[in-house]
């Protein structure tokens, strides 16, 4: 367990299971952290208090094997969908997002090819095996380049890198068994405004909640306070975001929840990553729309579709609602307080208000300061 693992995802989970319950149908849980509320052995039918990992997760499905309709992934953050393929290859049905559509959110390559044809931006980048290809490769898009080991969690070994001494020092101080995996080499678009969007989809249709973060872009979104509704996008900026969303649910037929991060310069939007699963930002945005994202996206993987739910905003009036990060450094007072692209932060509160102003400073004063 990572510090910023817990309570986000935990909301998701005991949404689901709730949905769950209230179909009639038995809901397991598989959870091995005990700080979270999906632990408590009265919510669900079964709680597995146990690790994610291939070997406790197949032992479990093999003691609950009958009646067994599948395993839903999506709410467990990205150590459940790192999950899905070795579970599939095990004959093991998972429900929601096909396992194919989930792999390829995970493949920059794959994800490349689908944003040509869907005609998405996205800031230039390349994969580099060693520190010779990375050398090469980051000159020639222009420094700063955001660099990244592939499969990490929480932005771990994510770095913003000026020059190529800078470079040579960020692969040296890789540990061995990152260093041993691809290096992702990204364009950092320098002053652009970061959104963060969640949605749930049917296959066909799609709900989008899109929130503008506050602090510039190469902040981890886990540290990182956001508003909705956006305060300073354009409304053609905003609607491009949606239809963007939109294209690639459907090209990916997303059934359940999908979380889209896009960067703004310039008055273009490029697309930074996709995620077919529950994210950190799931719980603000159910409450700042008054629609249950988790809920509606359990009903969706269980067959229903949206048109079905008949969804829409429960707050159409003036309100706006800011979420602020909690961190930690008032009790590791050593700690370098500069945030950037690895998370830090290890709780959030919520602001709602009449105004950005009001909400931003109820946020402020909810996080401790």
């Amino acid at each position: 367990i990572r510090i910023g693992q817990g309570i986000e995802f935990d909301y998701s989970s005991v949404h689901a299971v709730e949905a769950l319950r209230g179909m009639g149908l038995k809901a397991i849980v598989i959870n091995n952290n005990p700080e979270t509320v999906s632990t408590d052995y009265s919510l669900s039918d079964r709680l597995y208090f146990e690790p994610l990992t291939l070997e406790e997760v197949l032992n479990v499905v093999e003691q609950e094997r009958d009646g067994l309709v599948g395993v839903i992934a999506q709410f467990g953050g990205q150590t459940a969908l790192n999950l899905v393929q070795p579970l599939v290859q095990a004959g093991v049905t998972i429900l929601g997002t096909s396992p194919d559509s989930v792999a390829a959110t995970e493949d920059r390559k794959r994800m490349a090819g689908i944003c040509e044809r869907l005609g998405t931006p996205t800031p230039a980048w390349s994969i580099a095996e060693s520190l010779e290809e990375l050398e090469a490769f980051a000159p020639r898009i222009g420094f700063p380049v955001l660099v990244r080991p592939s499969y990490v969690l929480g932005g771990r070994g994510m770095k913003i890198v000026y020059s190529q001494d800078e470079l040579k020092t960020y692969f040296g101080e890789l540990g061995a068994h990152l260093r041993r995996r691809p290096v992702l080499v990204d364009q950092f678009l320098q002053d652009a405004i970061e959104i963060d969007v969640d949605g749930v989809s049917d296959g066909c249709n799609i709900f989008t909640v899109v929130m503008e973060q506050i602090e510039k872009a190469g902040i981890h979104s886990g540290d990182s306070a956001c508003v909705y509704p956006p305060q300073t996008l354009s409304p053609q900026v905003v609607e491009q975001v949606e239809k963007h969303t939109q294209a690639l649910a459907r090209y990916l037929k997303i059934i359940g929840l999908i979380n889209v991060q896009y960067a703004v310069k310039n008055g273009t939007v490029y697309l930074l990553e996709v995620n077919a699963r529950a994210s950190r930002t799931v719980p603000f945005a159910s409450k700042a729309t008054g629609v249950p994202l988790a809920r509606i996206a359990t009903n969706l993987i269980l067959g229903k579709s949206l048109t079905d739910m008949d969804i829409s905003p429960a707050h159409r009036d003036n309100r706006v609602s800011v979420k602020a990060v909690v961190l930690p450094f008032d009790r590791f007072p050593t700690l370098d307080r500069t945030l950037g692209p690895e998370m830090q932060s290890t709780g959030e509160a919520m602001g709602v208000g009449a105004s950005f102003d009001a909400a931003f400073a109820k946020a402020q004063a909810g996080a401790g300061r």
